[in-house]
C-alpha cells in the first residue's frame, strides 16, 4: 500500500495536511492564522461562576471568553484544602489514576464527559471544591463551538512522539490500542527501567509500539525538561494566560500521525520544510530522508487532484463507487446521515442487493466523517436487511472502518428501526463550519420563502399600516421576484389596502435585495417616519 502526508503551506493565511492511501484522500487537517487554535493548550485559570444545578464551573483563562470545567474533569488533588501545586509532585490514590488513564489517548488530549446533569460517585460538590476566584490549571480539551465556550479539564497531559506526560497519573501505562500483549509488557519494563521521576505518570502512544528504550528514553528527557519549563512558567505566571501552547499544524500532525508505513512526506514551502526536517531530526532520525521539498509549478494538491476531492467534502451527496449514496445533514445536537440506493442494481435478491449497498455505505462514512470532522451524535439509517447475520457484518464493517479514527468513537447496535447510532469525539467545530459562514439569504436553512409567500407576507404587513390613521403613504423595497408577483398577482389587494386605509403604496424590486428582503418605509402627511409594528 502506497501511503504519503502532503503538506500545503503555500498560502500564509492557511496550513492544509493530506494522507494518501494509493493516492486516495482519507484524511484532511486544516487550520488557518486568523482562527485562534485553544484545543491542547495549559492555562492558569480563574472560576468566575459556579453552576452547582450542572456541576461546572466558569474559567477565566486569560484568552477573552470563559471556559467550562465539568465535576468530571476536575482532578482528587483539587479536592484538598490549598489547591493543586504541580510543582509538589505527590502520588495519587488508584481511583485518580484510573481517571487520568481514561483520557490518556493518542492525542493526549482530555475526554468529553458523557453526562453534565450529575455528580460522579466520590466525589464532593463543585461548590464544596472552588469558590470564586479560586485559581486552576487547566488544559483546552475541546474548542469552543458557536456560543460555546472552550471545554477544560485539570488533568493536564502532554503528548511526546512516543510517550503522553501526564503529571497526576502518578504511574506508568500502555495505550490500549497496542494490542500486542508481549509488546505492552516490553514497553511497560522499558518504562519503568528508565526510573521516571516518583509522582509523574506517563503513558506510552501508539506510536511507541515496537520501539526500542532509547527512543523511549530520548522521549522522556524530552517531556521532562517540558515540564520542568512548564512549571516554572506556572510560579512566574500570576495572571490568567497561557503556561504551554501545543505546536503548529506541521509539527503536531508529523507527530501525531507519521507511521513507518508512510512512504514519503512532501512540503511546498521551503522554510516549513525546514522546520520539519528540524523535528524529524530531533524525533526521528532514521525517516528524515522520507521528507521531501516539493518544488514544481503545479500546486502540489492540484498535481493530486486534491482540489476537486475537497470541494466534494462540503457537498450533502456523496456518490458510492458501484453506485448509491450517503446523504449527509449535519444540524446542532446531532449529524443524519441516509442511504439511498439510487441507481444501485445488481443480479442479486433485494436482501442481498442492500447488504451490498450498506457495506460500501459504512466505508464511504467512516471515510467522510474523517475528512469532515463531524462530532457528536450520529444516527446512520441503512437500508433494512431483514437478516440478523447481514446486521451484524454490518455493524462489525461500520466498527473496523472507524478503527482507524484518531477520534474517539462508540457505536451501538443496529436498533428495531434500522438505525446504527453512534458517537464521535468532537475537539474542534467541523471542517465545514471553518471554511464557510451561514449563507445571509437562508441563514443556514439552505431554503428561502418563494415569491408568492413574501407577497402574501406583504399584503400582511400592508393590512397592518392601513389600520394607522397617520400614515399616508408606504414605500415597500422587495426581491424583484417578489415585486413582479405583487404588481401582477396582487395588485388588486395593494389597490383595496390603499383605499381602506387612504394611503399610497410604491412597490420597488431589485435584484440585489435577499429573496427574503422585506423593508417598509412609512410617512406621514408631513413626511416624517411612521413605524408599524409588524
Amino acid at each position: 500500500m502506497k501511503k504519503e502526508m502532503l503538506i500545503n503551506v503555500l498560502q500564509p493565511e492557511e496550513c492544509r495536511i493530506a494522507v494518501l492511501e494509493n493516492d486516495r484522500l482519507e484524511e484532511l487537517y486544516m487550520e488557518r492564522k486568523s482562527v485562534e487554535a485553544f484545543a491542547g493548550n495549559i492555562y492558569r485559570g480563574k472560576i468566575v461562576n459556579l453552576e452547582p444545578s450542572i456541576q461546572a464551573a466558569f474559567v477565566d483563562f486569560g484568552v477573552g471568553r470563559n471556559g467550562f470545567l465539568h465535576i468530571s474533569d476536575v482532578e482528587p488533588q483539587y479536592f484538598r484544602q490549598g489547591g493543586y501545586d504541580p510543582a509538589e509532585v505527590m502520588r495519587e490514590s488508584d481511583e485518580m489514576a484510573e481517571a487520568a488513564a481514561k483520557r490518556a489517548r493518542d492525542t493526549g488530549h482530555g475526554s468529553k464527559h458523557a453526562f453534565k446533569g450529575g455528580r460522579p460517585r466520590n466525589k464532593p460538590p463543585i461548590q464544596e471544591i472552588f469558590r470564586r476566584g479560586d485559581e486552576v490549571l487547566v488544559q483546552v480539551i475541546k474548542e469552543g463551538i458557536g456560543t460555546k465556550g472552550p471545554t477544560l479539564s485539570t488533568y493536564i497531559s502532554i503528548p511526546g512522539r512516543y510517550l503522553v506526560l501526564m503529571p497526576s497519573l502518578a504511574r506508568v501505562g500502555v495505550s490500549r490500542k497496542i494490542e500486542d500483549e508481549d509488546d505492552r509488557k516490553r514497553l511497560k519494563r522499558c518504562l519503568l527501567a528508565l526510573n521516571p521521576p516518583k509522582g509523574l505518570g506517563f503513558i506510552v502512544r501508539t506510536a511507541g509500539a515496537g520501539r526500542k528504550e532509547n527512543e523511549l528514553e530520548n522521549d522522556l528527557e524530552y517531556l521532562l525538561r517540558l515540564w520542568k519549563s512548564i512549571v516554572k512558567r506556572i510560579a512566574d505566571t500570576k495572571e490568567p494566560g497561557v503556561i504551554y501552547e501545543e505546536s503548529d499544524l506541521i509539527i503536531r500532525t508529523i507527530r501525531d500521525i507519521y507511521s513507518d508505513d508512510i512512504d514519503q512526506i512532501l512540503v511546498d514551502e521551503k522554510e516549513s520544510y525546514e522546520k520539519a526536517r528540524d523535528f524529524l531530526n530531533m524525533c526521528m532520525p532514521r525517516v528524515v530522508d522520507r521528507l521531501k521539498y516539493y518544488d514544481s509549478d503545479v500546486p502540489l494538491f492540484h498535481k493530486y487532484k486534491l482540489e476537486q476531492e475537497i470541494v466534494k467534502i462540503n457537498t450533502r451527496q456523496v456518490q458510492l463507487k458501484d453506485g448509491g449514496s450517503i446523504v449527509i445533514d449535519p444540524t446542532e445536537a446531532l449529524v443524519a446521515i441516509d442511504v439511498n440506493s439510487g441507481n444501485f442494481r445488481g443480479n442479486d435478491s433485494a436482501e442481498e442487493n442492500a447488504f451490498r449497498l450498506n457495506m460500501a455505505a459504512a466505508k464511504e462514512i467512516a471515510r467522510q466523517l474523517r475528512l469532515r470532522d463531524l462530532g457528536g451524535v450520529i444516527v446512520n439509517d441503512f437500508i433494512d436487511m431483514r437478516k440478523e447475520s447481514h446486521r451484524r457484518k454490518l455493524e462489525r464493517t461500520l466498527r473496523d472502518a472507524m478503527a482507524n479514527d484518531r477520534a474517539r468513537t462508540k457505536i451501538l447496535r443496529t436498533s428495531p428501526f434500522g438505525l446504527i447510532e453512534m458517537t464521535r469525539q468532537r475537539i474542534r467545530p467541523s471542517l465545514k463550519r471553518s471554511i464557510y459562514n451561514d449563507c445571509p439569504c437562508c441563514e443556514g436553512r439552505g431554503l428561502v420563502k418563494t415569491a408568492e409567500s413574501m407577497s402574501i407576507e406583504v399584503i400582511r404587513t400592508l393590512a397592518l399600516a392601513a389600520k394607522n390613521t397617520h400614515i399616508e403613504r408606504v414605500t415597500i423595497r422587495v426581491n424583484d421576484h417578489v415585486a413582479a408577483h405583487l404588481n401582477n398577482r396582487k395588485r388588486r389587494d395593494v389597490m383595496l389596502l390603499e383605499d381602506t386605509g387612504k394611503m399610497s403604496v410604491q412597490i420597488l424590486g431589485s435584484e440585489a435585495l435577499y429573496p427574503e428582503h422585506l423593508e417598509l418605509d412609512c410617512r406621514d402627511k408631513n413626511g416624517e417616519r411612521v413605524e408599524i409594528d409588524s
